[in-house]
C-alpha cells in the first residue's frame, strides 16, 4: 500500500520529522515555501523547495499563494501523483508516539457512533473531563453540550480519521490565554475509536488526521481565508460533502503529542476571529444546500459548496478559480 505523510515546514528539520522519517513504509512528502530551509531528501522523504514545486507542472501552482499554509495542497498532489493509498497529514511540531503501533490508526471502518443533543459536537469531551474544546468549535457551543452517548452500530466507511493530541492539542487561542494560560499539559484518555453522527459537525484539523483514499478530493486547503481558518473550513465543508457519500469523520485517541513551535497567543486570536464568527453561519448556509447529489463526483459537490461561500463572501471571488485549477490537477493526477 502506498502511504504518504505530507507536512508544510519553514523550520529547520524537526524532531517529529525525523520520527516520521524512521517509518519505513510511508514515504514524507515536505513542503517548502518562501521562507523554508532547505531540507535533505532521503529514501522515504522528498523536499518539495519552490523550484520543484514549478517542475512538477501542476496548474495549482501558478494560483497558490505564497506564504501561506495552503501551499500544503501540493504536496498532496504530489502524493496523489504517486499512486497515494493513504495520506496523513501533520505538522513538524507534532512527534509521533513509539512504538510504531502506538502511532498507527485504525482501518476505515468503525462500529461505536458518537452522538450528543447538539448539532455541534465536542468530541473531546469523549476524551476528557477537562474543559477543552478543538479550535475552530463555536464559541457558543461550548457549555451547550449536556447529553452525549455511544451506541455500537454496524460497521460504517470512515473518510478521515483525527487523531487527537496530546501535551499542547489543537485548541484556540482563547482557551490558551484564559482556560490555560500556563500552558499545562493535557493528557487526553486512551479509549476506542468512535464515529460521529452523520447530522453533527465537529471541527477537525490538518495536524494528526488520516484520509481515505475516497475523500481525497476534499483535502483542499482554501487560499482566501486565514491559516488559523483554511484547515477547520475545510473539514466541515468535507463533513457536508462525505455525508452524500455514507463516508463518516472518525476520532481516536492521541497517537501523538505536541511541541509546538513558537506562537504570538494575540496573533493566532486575530486569524482565528473568522472561525468564531463565520463558523455558524457557513454550516447553516451549507445545510441549506439541497442539491449536492450523492451521484456527483466529491470535486462537484465541493465546487457547488465554494460557489456558494464565495457569493456570500466567505471566500474571495478568486477561491473558485483556484479551486477549479486544484480540481483540474486532481482529475489528471488520480487516473
Amino acid at each position: 500500500m502506498n502511504k504518504y505523510i505530507v507536512i508544510t515546514t519553514i523550520n529547520p528539520k524537526s524532531e517529529g520529522i525525523d520520527r516520521f522519517e524512521s517509518f519505513d513504509d510511508w514515504k514524507i512528502v515536505l513542503v517548502g515555501d518562501n521562507k523554508s530551509q532547505a531540507i535533505k531528501s532521503s529514501r522515504n522523504l522528498i523536499f518539495l523547495s519552490i523550484e520543484k514545486q514549478q517542475d512538477l507542472g501542476y496548474k495549482f501552482f501558478e494560483l497558490c499563494p505564497y506564504n501561506h499554509y495552503a501551499r500544503k495542497n501540493l504536496g498532496y498532489l504530489y502524493a496523489i501523483e504517486q499512486g497515494a493509498e493513504i495520506i496523513y497529514d501533520t505538522d513538524d511540531d507534532n512527534i509521533p508516539y513509539l512504538p510504531y503501533e502506538n502511532w498507527t490508526m485504525p482501518n476505515f471502518v468503525c462500529s461505536k457512533q458518537y452522538s450528543s443533543n447538539q448539532k455541534f459536537a465536542n468530541v473531546y469531551n469523549y476524551f476528557t473531563k477537562e474543559l477543552i474544546w478543538p479550535r475552530g468549535y463555536p464559541l457558543d457551543e461550548i457549555h451547550s453540550e449536556t447529553i452525549s452517548n455511544v451506541t455500537e452500530n454496524e460497521p460504517v466507511d470512515i473518510g478521515v480519521w483525527q487523531g487527537l493530541a496530546d501535551d499542547d492539542p489543537d485548541v484556540d487561542a482563547l482557551y490558551r490565554l484564559i482556560v490555560n494560560p500556563k500552558a499545562k499539559r493535557v493528557k487526553f484518555e486512551r479509549k476506542g475509536p468512535i464515529f460521529l453522527n452523520r447530522k453533527q459537525y465537529c471541527p477537525f484539523n490538518s495536524q494528526n488526521t488520516l484520509w481515505n483514499r475516497k475523500a481525497f478530493p476534499l483535502l483542499y486547503l482554501p487560499s482566501t481565508v486565514s491559516f488559523r481558518f483554511t484547515d477547520i473550513l475545510r473539514g466541515y465543508l468535507a463533513q457536508r460533502c462525505m455525508r452524500e457519500k455514507k463516508l463518516h469523520l472518525g476520532f481516536c485517541s492521541p497517537t501523538v503529542y505536541q511541541r509546538r513551535n513558537e506562537h504570538n497567543f494575540m496573533e493566532d486570536f486575530k486569524n482565528e476571529i473568522e472561525c468564531f464568527i463565520n463558523t455558524k453561519p457557513i454550516i447553516d448556509m451549507i445545510e441549506s444546500i439541497n442539491s449536492i447529489d450523492s451521484n456527483y463526483h466529491l470535486c462537484e459537490s465541493l465546487l457547488k459548496l465554494y460557489d456558494k461561500l464565495a457569493i456570500s463572501g466567505y471566500v474571495k471571488e478568486k477561491e473558485v478559480t483556484i479551486l477549479k485549477s486544484w480540481i483540474e490537477d486532481y482529475n489528471k493526477l488520480s487516473l
